[in-house]
């Protein structure tokens, strides 16, 4: 046998495991890598079609998955280049201009779209026939407007109106845009109109202030297609907008679902390698035997390896061909049992969850199997003489050390950040030293306390006795129970570990958009209004937010350079750099602000809302003062531009300039719906400019008829109602909320197979062991509370173990990963440990029962089944 080919290699390695396959822990391995695989893949293709459709959902939004914006048409390079990669494209072009009415003169933003508008979602407009849903824009000819707009100017569908040197027809009222924007860009009401009919307006001349938006749509593939040229573009000043940059508040929800369910599927791997583990363990004790006689009969180390590894390869490709299968086939069930519940359509799966899940099923088997396999290559001939000889097993550093480079490898592919996946490896490695000392002490006292329990006059006196008995049971085989107390603690760990991120993950989600969330935006308040108005919100809105001064200045140097030339070359397309900015001037740090670097204006001056008509008088500093005064940024605009503490930043604010310098970074509550500010100054700089207030207040159903009272007695304050954008929000909300409880009911599952694989493999010592006590006179009924007691003993210690996991890893990955506060989860410790013990002395007990009912001497005969 010393020169087998590989051709007889593959038939003896086929025959082999089609022989195994009558062994309990051969069925056990390949249910349980099957399960594990399609547990994997499932999520992998129901989450890969979920993110799809969420990222699809979600740039309903932006209006489209790329928004180009600059002041000047598209050339037809970047439109053929877009076209050529797959993406459909809608042309959009907005501007600020004076609409009219016999002698009523209004400013309006104007929306100007084509017939291809709009890639997602429909327009809720009334066209005189109540409100419809409109999958495209208005006519050429006409125009809808804003009902703020109607109500100003007194309009109805059918009236027309002077925009530019051409009349339109207003053809209805917009309730709802399918992409609205939450921006205060332009504080004017919306006048939506065909893109046929703006040349006839005159509007687009030299030196307009017109802004070109070039609005794709396409799939992910064809927008990664495109990536350098949207690289290069935002190298030559091009905005490029997409969800997570534009939308704060959806882009911060998507990025941590984004992560949940990366980390849910890594819980699910590292399941399935605990259960692999377990497995081929005993599936090695099983083959010390049948190793020496081969070798007894020529065959060298190396074609026992591989005969050996050929057979767990089979095994694996074929369990993870079932498994990928099931999931697909899974996923597809559950796609179809909730596509009452989901509001969009998914995408058709793709093929790369097939092939990641059948990759992650190899790489587990051969990091955490693989080790232990090398312990037959080292099988003496003379164990057929000799059944003492066993072969050591291998070194435990060894096993820890190949399964952590694996399991290291895959969590740098779900997560996508080397960073993350080294720290949490080194991490867990320090952690499982650690956890090995305190499983082998928490098994000791365990073990210490059952053997201190009263003796009862015979085997039958009850469970104090059947819990002494098993506890002595785990105590014979110390360093086996041990190995299962880590295993069932991972097994905890994980699972509650992803049921704790879901739950904090929903609580944060639902603070982040409570029912009092601010809905309308009140801008442009004079200072001569700003009491009044104060007096007609009063009693009627439930939440406010201050009132804000507010000056809009352009950044014109950084460090005395050209902001283009001072910035990174991928932010000179930034927003800031391209528009005006809303400044504004403070004592106190506003609400939902955090100082991250440097010290507020007031040290030591905490967080505070201030009053609702707080405003800071100061003595103005004077107006040719050329001092830098100190300012306050927001730490994302820091970042992007590049800028730190200590740099000056010059503001042009009408004719004069403002020179500031950076003392502090702030972090800001993106997600309230209140207003933010990207730089704030101190009291005394910004009062000699002029300035208004803005506001932002939540309106019930029942006092909507204010909103008509506030634009009759502050017809120059602009009132945005930004209730349809909540409840988009709320609505993609919801969505990642459903995929996030689906996910934890996977990972539940994979937990379950896991726990049944382990036990399955460690029946036929137990079997050995209850035989022989069935020889010595034990009853079935002792036997039965015995069972129950060792494997509750068990599951009691590996949940206080799990619960230890995942409040430490927990901890961790919301300070490194989600960017949440950490804290102490006592329900946890109240509910984990007795649900170990229940869960695991169930699934323990139910599988013993065939052992109970066996003969002694089929029991004995287990222990040794090839």
């Amino acid at each position: 046998m010393s020169r087998t080919a590989w051709p007889a290699l593959l038939r003896l390695s086929a025959r082999g495991l089609i022989r195994d396959l009558r062994a309990a822990d051969v069925r056990a391995l390949a249910l349980a890598l099957a399960l594990a695989v399609a547990a994997s893949t499932m999520i992998g293709f129901f989450l890969d079609r979920l993110d799809r459709g969420l990222t699809r959902q979600a740039g309903q939004l932006s209006g489209g998955d790329v928004v180009l914006e600059q002041g000047r048409p598209f050339d037809e390079a970047v439109r053929r280049a877009l076209e050529d990669a797959g993406l459909t494209l809608s042309d959009q072009v907005d501007m600020v201009s004076m609409v009219s009415r016999g002698d009523r003169f209004q400013p309006a933003s104007l929306k100007v779209v084509d017939a291809v508008y709009p890639h997602y979602g429909t327009a809720r407009v009334d066209r005189g026939n109540g409100i419809e849903s409109l999958a495209h824009g208005p006519a050429p000819g006409e125009a809808w407007v804003a009902p703020r707009l109607a109500l100003l100017m007194e309009l109805e569908v059918g009236d027309r109106i002077r925009l530019g040197e051409t009349e339109l027809e207003v053809g209805g009222v917009i309730e709802r845009e399918p992409d609205q924007s939450a921006g205060f860009g332009s504080f004017n009401p919306r006048l939506m109109m065909h893109h046929d009919d703006l040349d006839a307006t005159g509007l687009v001349q030299d030196g307009s202030r017109v802004e070109f938006e070039l609005l794709a749509a396409g799939s992910a593939e064809a927008v990664a297609r495109v990536e350098p040229l949207l690289q290069r573009l935002r190298r030559e000043g091009v905005e490029v907008r997409d969800v997570r940059s534009d939308r704060p508040q959806l882009g911060n929800a998507l990025a941590r679902a984004e992560k949940y369910l990366g980390l849910a599927g890594l819980a699910a791997v590292l399941l399935a390698g605990v259960a692999v583990a377990m497995s081929t363990r005993r599936y090695v004790d099983r083959h010390l035997d049948t190793t020496a006689l081969l070798r007894c009969f020529g065959a060298t180390q190396r074609e026992l390896l591989r005969l050996f590894v050929l057979q767990l390869l089979w095994l694996a490709l074929a369990a993870s061909a079932l498994g990928a299968l099931l999931g697909l086939a899974g996923q597809a069930l559950l796609v179809r049992l909730l596509s009452a519940f989901l509001p969009f359509s998914l995408p058709a799966p793709g093929i790369l969850p097939l092939w990641l899940g059948v990759f992650t099923a190899l790489a587990v088997l051969a990091g955490f199997a693989g080790p232990t396999l090398l312990r037959l290559k080292r099988v003496s001939a003379l164990k057929v003489l000799r059944r003492e000889l066993d072969p050591l097993p291998p070194s435990a550093w060894l096993v820890v050390g190949v399964a952590a480079l694996v399991f290291g490898g895959l969590l740098w592919l779900y997560s996508g950040d080397p960073g993350l996946a080294a720290g949490l490896l080194l991490g867990g490695l320090v952690m499982l030293v650690v956890l090995w000392g305190l499983g082998g002490a928490l098994l000791g006292l365990v073990l210490r306390g059952t053997a201190r329990l009263p003796r009862g006059r015979g085997p039958a006196d009850g469970m104090v006795t059947a819990v002494r008995l098993g506890g002595q049971q785990l105590a014979r085989r110390r360093q086996a129970s041990l190995g299962q107390l880590l295993a069932f603690s991972v097994t905890f760990f994980a699972v509650a570990m992803i049921a704790l991120v879901r739950g904090d993950l929903l609580t944060t989600w639902q603070a982040q958009l409570p029912a009092d969330t601010p809905n309308h935006f009140a801008l442009n308040i004079q200072p001569q209004e700003r009491d009044a108005f104060a007096s007609a919100l009063a009693g009627a809105a439930d939440t406010r937010s201050a009132l804000y001064p507010m000056v809009r200045g352009r950044l014109t140097a950084i460090n005395d350079q050209a902001p283009q030339e001072a910035v990174p070359a991928e932010s000179r397309g930034d927003n800031a750099l391209r528009r005006e900015l809303n400044l504004t001037w403070r004592e106190t740090l506003p609400e939902g602000n955090r100082v991250v670097a440097g010290e507020w204006f007031a040290e030591g001056q905490s967080a505070s809302a201030g009053g609702w008509l707080d405003e800071v008088v100061a003595e103005p500093r004077p107006a040719d003062s050329e001092a830098a005064v100190p300012i306050s940024m927001e730490d994302g605009l820091a970042e992007r531009l590049g800028l730190a503490l200590g740099d000056r930043l010059t503001f042009t604010i009408g004719s004069d300039e403002v020179t500031g310098e950076v003392t502090s970074l702030r972090s800001l509550d993106w997600e309230s719906f209140r207003p933010n500010f990207y730089v704030i100054f101190p009291p005394g700089t910004l009062e000699r400019f002029g300035h208004s207030y803005i506001t932002a207040f939540h309106l019930g159903d029942d006092d909507r008829d204010l909103t008509r009272r506030l634009v009759q007695d502050f017809p120059g304050v602009t009132l945005l109602d930004v209730d349809a954008i909540l409840g988009q929000v709320r609505e993609v909300l919801t969505q990642v909320t459903r995929a996030v409880e689906l996910v934890l009911g996977f990972v539940l599952l994979a937990g379950i197979s896991v726990l049944y694989a382990a036990l399955t493999a460690s029946l036929p010592v137990r079997a050995h062991e209850s035989g022989l006590l069935r020889v010595f006179g034990a009853s079935n009924r002792l036997l039965s509370r015995m069972q129950a007691a060792e494997f509750a003993v068990l599951g009691l210690a590996s949940g206080l173990m799990g619960a230890l996991l995942a409040e430490l890893a927990t901890a961790g990955i919301y300070l490194a990963w989600f960017d949440l506060a950490p804290r102490v989860h006592w329900l946890l410790w109240l509910t984990l440990p007795p649900a170990g013990a229940l869960l695991i002395g169930l699934i323990g007990h139910l599988l013993s029962r065939g052992l109970r009912r066996q003969a002694p001497a089929a029991s004995l005969g287990l222990l040794g089944e090839a």
